[in-house]
Formats: C-alpha cells, structure tokens, sequence
C-alpha cells in the first residue's frame, strides 16, 4: 500500500488556504488523512500523533500554522519523518512571523519550508519525496513537469504571436 501524507492544520481557519494541498494530492492519486492539531491547545495529541505517524502508515508530515507557528517544529521533534512546513498568512506581519518560525528551527530537527499560505507546493514537495520510492507516482510527476512546461511555452508562443502583429 501507497504511503499516506498527514496533512495537519493548526486550526480550522487555515483550512480554506490548505484546499489547494489537499486538492493537489487527490490529483497526484495520494492517500492522505487532513486532522486539526494545535502545538499549543493539543499538544499531547499532536505528540501523540507525529510519534506513530511512521506505524500508521504515513510517509510525510505537512503541518500548516500561523502566528507562533511552532507545530511543525512540535511536530518533528517526535518523528524521523520529514515534515513540510506551509506558514499561514497572518494580520500581523503577512505571514512572515509564522515564515520565520517555521525555518529558524535548531539543529537537529529540521522542518521543510514552503511559502506562505503555499499548501500547493507542500503537496507536490511530498509527492517527490515519496516517489523516490513509487514508480507510478514519479510518473505522474514527470508528467505534471511537462504539463507546466507545455503551458508556459504556449503563452511564450501567444505572446510571440501577439509581439508579431
């Protein structure tokens, strides 16, 4: 059976910025399991939670948070698991405040990084990492790396086209 991913939310109003990460692993055909755990509020189930990620089947953690953003940090401490780290845009600072919380971490528990509110590319940062080990899924990578390039080269071509006239 395919490794699952843990998508892992600090709370329910980080849901509308992860859709994008859960939609991309339905494409990319990944199981996957989408749970609220707060570092702060639950911090014994979300312990609880990183420490048998690996018997339960999970190959990748991605864990979204904003502010304090210490989940996905809370998260690896506990796992030999990667984790991805997606830093919520907030009021304060834009999201860089959960930015930095999330790649200052200290040696030793290192916590992958994407962009702010970049659920997206959490989803297709997993999927690489486990089609290391999935022929079907690197395939389906492979196949979404032309699909990007097919679309920018027609927009080059329509914008040559356009530049022509």
């Amino acid at each position: 059976m395919a490794q699952k991913v843990a998508v892992i939310l600090g709370s329910d109003s980080d849901l509308p910025a992860m859709e994008s990460c859960l939609r991309t692993l339905k494409t990319f055909q990944i199981p996957f399991e989408a749970h609220i755990l707060s570092a702060h509020r639950t911090p014994g189930e979300a312990h609880d939670f990183a420490a048998n990620a690996k018997a339960n089947g999970f190959g990748v953690i991605i864990a979204a948070a904003g502010k304090a953003a210490h989940l996905a940090g809370v998260l690896a401490a506990v796992t030999t698991l990667p984790v991805i780290g997606v830093p919520m845009k907030t009021s304060m600072m834009g999201g860089l405040d959960s930015l930095l919380s999330m790649v200052q971490m200290p040696k030793g528990i290192p916590v992958a990084c994407v962009a702010v509110d970049g659920g997206e590319n959490a989803a297709i940062l997993a999927a690489q990492m486990l089609a290391l080990a999935d022929e079907g899924l690197s395939e389906r990578l492979a196949h979404f790396k032309d699909d990007l390039s097919a679309q920018v080269l027609e927009k080059d071509k329509k914008l040559q086209e356009g530049l022509a006239q």
